[in-house]
This record gives structure tokens, sequence and C-alpha cells, in this order.
């Protein structure tokens, strides 16, 4: 498994749809609504929308990874999660600022599209190419240069593809965060035999140690066999659970308010495999992405 694409699932189709898309998008325009509601009503905010995958909402042909087969996805359930962008920019009501990071070839045809939209006409829209993490760090800068900016920040990669450190680069700014957890993809690199696959990125990923990861999701058995060697670890039940667990608890160590009860994304055969999680220091912020999270 060292094939790069092992951290991530790749669009199938040249349109958007399917279950996942309305649930995530839904539950994400509406919270930017009530967003830009409140700020609206205070001056002083510069406010900034920060979509770290923007997209181009459409890929052409087919790229199926081993870990596309194990999670069990349909060309239907791959659908799901471009488009936000196009969404938040029709709104009736503004961000000060845009910023859209992702690779050159997917930014350039949102570039293109969004651009088209009558709705886009004097918003200020900046495309960023390159590595999202790198720009969340320079986001992060930026804000604690600027004590005027709000950030509303939408991570929904379909991989590992974000570091802990860059997320924990936005300690102590005015923003809140929705975050894609690709549960099901981390449960896949959890060996049952403890045998921890790409471990590094695991690390990296959960902004913690080799041996906090495993006490996270191995248990000892505490049995010796027949010539008196304990057995190895045991994976814990639940894992895919016991990972957004863990990673709400990561997010509540950067802000005060986490949503405890996320946006549960399901493939097909109705396996939990992504956690749309929120995090904020307002605490009103909170209670509205909670409700909507409720009434999805």
């Amino acid at each position: 498994m060292n094939d790069p694409s092992t951290f991530k699932l790749h669009e199938s189709a040249d349109e958007w749809g399917g279950r996942w898309t309305e649930q995530k998008r839904g539950a994400f325009t509406k919270y930017v609504e009530a967003y830009l509601t409140i700020l609206g009503k205070h001056d002083y905010w510069k406010t900034i929308y920060f979509d770290g995958f923007a997209g181009s909402g459409t890929r052409k042909g087919k790229v199926q990874t081993v870990l596309y087969e194990q999670l069990k996805l349909t060309p239907y359930d791959e659908h799901i999660y471009k488009g936000a962008a196009e969404r938040v920019v029709c709104l009736g009501k503004s961000f000060n600022y845009y910023y859209f990071v992702d690779k050159p070839q997917s930014l350039e045809k949102l570039k293109n599209k969004l651009e088209l939209l009558p709705k886009a006409e004097g918003k200020k829209m900046l495309f960023k190419e390159g590595d999202c993490n790198i720009q969340l760090r320079k986001l992060a800068n930026s804000m604690r240069t600027r004590k005027d900016l709000a950030a509303l920040v939408f991570l929904d990669p379909f991989g590992m593809d974000i570091e802990w450190n860059s997320i924990a680069s936005l300690q102590k700014t005015r923003t809140d965060i929705w975050i894609l957890l690709p549960t099901g993809i981390v449960n896949r690199l959890l060996d049952r035999a403890g045998i921890i696959q790409h471990i590094d990125r695991l690390v990296s990923f959960f902004g913690l140690s080799e041996e906090d990861i495993r006490a996270e999701f191995y248990k000892n058995t505490g049995q010796s066999d027949f010539f008196g060697e304990v057995s190895p670890s045991k994976k814990i039940e639940d894992a895919i659970h016991h990972t957004a667990d863990l990673y709400i608890r990561q997010l509540k160590s950067i802000w005060t308010y986490v949503t405890e009860i996320p946006l549960i994304l399901r493939n097909s055969r109705n396996s939990p495999i992504f956690y749309f999680i929120f995090a904020s220091n307002n605490k009103t912020a909170k209670k509205i992405a909670g409700q909507i999270i409720e009434n999805v």
C-alpha cells in the first residue's frame, strides 16, 4: 500500500449528486447563512470564507483504488463532495473575501465556472494553488496579525490530506471550522493484527505519538498461549466511531466548542465512513451547528 491514493478516494463522475452531497452541502449551507446573518450585524468583522479543497465540481474518467473497493463505494456514492463553492458564492449575503484552494487544474475549472455566475460579480475571490496545509497556516498568520478577521473554514478532503499541525495553527483565532473526517480510511490503516500501516501518516493526522495511537485503538488481551507467550493486542470494537471521538477530543484542545454528535455520512451499504464535524469558540455557533445536524 505505498500508493499515495491509499489515503484518498477519487471522483468518478462528471456530475454532482447523491445522498451525501445533499446531507453535507445542505447542512453546511444552512450554517453559512446563519453565520453571515449574525456577523453581518457587526461592521467590525471582515469575514473570510476558506475552502481548502474547492475543486471544480467535475471529474472525467474513473480511478478505483484498493481502498475504493474496500469501502464499498458505488459510483453513485462517489458523486458526493464538490459544489460547496458555487452554493456559497450564490448566497444573498456575502463574505468580504473568498479563498479557494486546490490543485491547479481543478482550480482553473472552478475559477472559470464561478466567474461566470451573475452573483459572483464584485466579490473578492482569491484562487490559491497548492497544498491546503500551507494555505491554512498562512490564513492563521494573517488572522493573528489582523484582529478584525473572522474566518469560516470548510475542509472536505476525500482522504487524509490534512495535517494536525495545520489545524492547530488556527488556535486563538476567530475561526469556525467544518471538517470532513475520513473515518473509514483511518480504520483501514488500523490492522486487526496490530500491524498499523503508514503509522507516520496517522501520527501526522492525529497529532499524536505512535504509542498514543496504539493505546487508543488496541487493547492487550492479557492472555497467554500454551508456551506462556502473551497474545498480541486486539483492535477495539467500533474503531470508526472511536476515530471520530478521538478527533473531537483533539479539536477541543484548539476550540472551546465542538459538536459531540457530528453528521455521519454512510456508503451505499449504510456503513459510516465520514463524519462531518464542527468547531468554534462561540457557544451560539455550536448550538446552531448542532441543531442543523440534528435536523438533517
